[in-house]
C-alpha cells in the first residue's frame, strides 16, 4: 500500500520526534545510519518533509533536522500525502486498475475496512502522538542494533 518512500518519510520522521529537538538536531546521516535507510535517499525525503514544513532544519555547523510542535501537529497522512498522493492509500490491493464498491476485485471487501481503518488512525493521530505511543510501549522503530538471537 505504501512506497519505500512513504515508509522511509514516516520511520525517520517519527524518529525525529524522538530523538530531536531545536536543542539537538540531527543529521541525515546519523538518522539513516540508526533507522538503516540510505542516506542520499532520507537527503532527498528530507528535502520535501522541509519545503511541506512537515520537519525543520538549520543549515551550517550546528545544523540539522528536529520536529518542532507546530511539524509535530502534522499528520501521519500528511506525510504519505507529501510523499505518495493519498492516492497509494486507495488504490486496489490486487493493484487492478479499477476496483471500488461498483467494481469490486475478489479481496475488495476484505481489505477495504481495513484500508478506512490505517486510514483514519493516519489522520487522526499526530507525528507526536504516535512517537509517544512507540515509546511509551517500548516499540523500537528500527531492529538494526537488536540481538535476535
Amino acid at each position: 500500500m505504501l512506497s519505500r518512500a512513504s515508509k522511509y518519510a514516516i520511520l525517520s520522521t517519527l524518529y525525529l520526534a524522538e530523538h530531536a529537538s531545536k536543542e539537538k538536531k540531527m543529521s541525515v546521516k546519523k538518522i539513516a545510519d540508526a533507522i538503516d535507510v540510505p542516506s542520499p535517499f532520507l537527503a532527498k525525503l528530507f528535502q520535501q518533509l522541509v519545503h511541506a514544513k512537515i520537519i525543520s532544519s538549520v543549515k551550517g555547523p550546528n545544523g540539522g533536522f528536529y520536529i518542532t510542535k507546530k511539524n509535530g501537529d502534522k499528520t501521519v497522512c500528511d506525510i504519505i500525502e507529501n510523499i505518495d498522493g493519498l492516492h497509494k492509500l486507495n488504490e486496489c490491493f490486487l493493484g487492478l486498475n479499477e476496483c471500488d464498491g461498483e467494481n469490486p476485485c475478489p479481496v475488495h471487501f476484505i481489505v477495504e475496512p481495513f484500508k478506512r481503518s490505517i486510514l483514519g488512525k493516519f489522520r487522526d493521530k499526530t507525528i507526536l502522538e504516535f512517537s509517544k505511543e512507540v515509546a511509551d510501549n517500548g516499540r523500537f522503530l528500527t531492529l538494526k542494533h537488536l540481538d535476535l538471537d
